[in-house]
Order: C-alpha cells, then sequence, then structure tokens
C-alpha cells in the first residue's frame, strides 16, 4: 500500500492498551468493502470500546491552512458500496442509527485538550470518496457547496464498522493540500506525505490525552 506501512501494532498509549494499525486497506486498491472493514470486526471481537482514525485529507473550507488538524464532526459517504451491505452481521442493527457518527463528548475532551496545549484544532465534515484521482476543482467545489470541509479516499467504511459493532469513534483529518479555490493548486503523494508527517506529534499528543483522560 503506498505511503502505508502495513503493520499491526500491540502496546499502551496514555497508559491504557492499544490496537494500532499503521496503513489500512483502500477500496480503491481492489479491496472490497468486507476487507476494508475486516480490521474493525476484529477490533470488536479483541474488546475495542473506542476507535480513533486519521487520515489526510483535501480541504475545501476557505477557513483551512495546509498543516490543520481537522476534527470530524459528521461525514458524507460518496463510496460506491456500502460496507453492510448484504447480510446483517450480529454485532449490530440492520438498519444503524448514524446521528451520532462521531462521539460528541471524545470531541469536547479534544477541543478542551487542545486548548491547554495551544493547538489549532478546527472542525468539519468529511467526504469520503472511491479514489485514486485527486479531486478536480469543480469536484471540490461541489463536495463544498453538499456541505463538505474535508474529502478523502478513507475512514468513512471503517466508521460506519464501527459504530455498527457499538464502538465509538473519534476522527481527525490532517488538511495536506487544499482544493476547489480561485487559483488552482496541483498536488502531489509526496506532498501529501510531508504535510501529514509534519502534523502527526500534534494529532499523536491529542490522541494520547484523549485516551489518558477517558
Amino acid at each position: 500500500m503506498e505511503g502505508h506501512a502495513g503493520k499491526l501494532i500491540f502496546g499502551k498509549l496514555g497508559g491504557k492498551d492499544i490496537m494500532a494499525m499503521e496503513g489500512r486497506f483502500h477500496f480503491y486498491e481492489g479491496y472490497n468493502m468486507k476487507e476494508v472493514t475486516f480490521p474493525e470486526r476484529v477490533m470488536y471481537e479483541l474488546g475495542i470500546e473506542t476507535l480513533f482514525v486519521s487520515n489526510a485529507s483535501g480541504g475545501m473550507n476557505p477557513e483551512f491552512h495546509i498543516g490543520d488538524l481537522m476534527i470530524i464532526t459528521d461525514h458524507i459517504n460518496f463510496f460506491p458500496e456500502h460496507p453492510l451491505r448484504g447480510k446483517n452481521m450480529p454485532t449490530g442493527p440492520r438498519f444503524p442509527d448514524m446521528h451520532e457518527a462521531y462521539d460528541h463528548k471524545l470531541v469536547e475532551l479534544a477541543d478542551q485538550i487542545a486548548e491547554e496545549k495551544g493547538i489549532r484544532l478546527v472542525h468539519g465534515t468529511y467526504v469520503g470518496v472511491q479514489g485514486p484521482t485527486f479531486e478536480t476543482p469543480a469536484e471540490y467545489r461541489m463536495y463544498r457547496v453538499l456541505g463538505g470541509d474535508a474529502v478523502g479516499m478513507s475512514t468513512v467504511p471503517e466508521v460506519i464498522v464501527a459504530r455498527h459493532c457499538g464502538i465509538r469513534v473519534f476522527g481527525i483529518s490532517v488538511i495536506t493540500d487544499l482544493g476547489g479555490f480561485d487559483v488552482p493548486v496541483e498536488v502531489s503523494h509526496e506532498e501529501v506525505q510531508i504535510a501529514a508527517n509534519e502534523a502527526q506529534p500534534r494529532m499523536t499528543e491529542i490522541f494520547r490525552e484523549i485516551i489518558k483522560r477517558s
């Protein structure tokens, strides 16, 4: 997987036992949705209660800057296949409620931590799309009109399955590029990685403190 190491790590963070995925399966790589979300099924069986998700995404909100950490408060699903399509798994209801896909209390805690530590956070709605192309300027503008603040090629399927399993979710998007504005900005995978790496320490600090305090 380009840009992802593909490792499963067990350890401690914030004084608590964690399971971490360094890399993930992407729908654009040819995996089906059952394969993309299989790790969340494994996490459920292992007793995971909270899922922390992160991604690199393109910002469409004119208030955003490259390198910003965006707390995901909601999402819009543009994937062509739904991860719960097919026979319902016994981990949750046939038609799961998604009014609080991202845990409100964890969002409030993140804001408190960021204020204490002087870390800039923004809030927004994440648009999940298939990829693997980056968006055209017109697509960026369309997603913005529809209510999106950032767009990326992951996260939404995993969050849906986690919520179906009763796992609460907290998510952060690292704004690695900007699009849909008057001046087109060309973006490369390498530039996205650089911006994500620069933001990682700040994101890790937020995650660590949430885990410690929740």
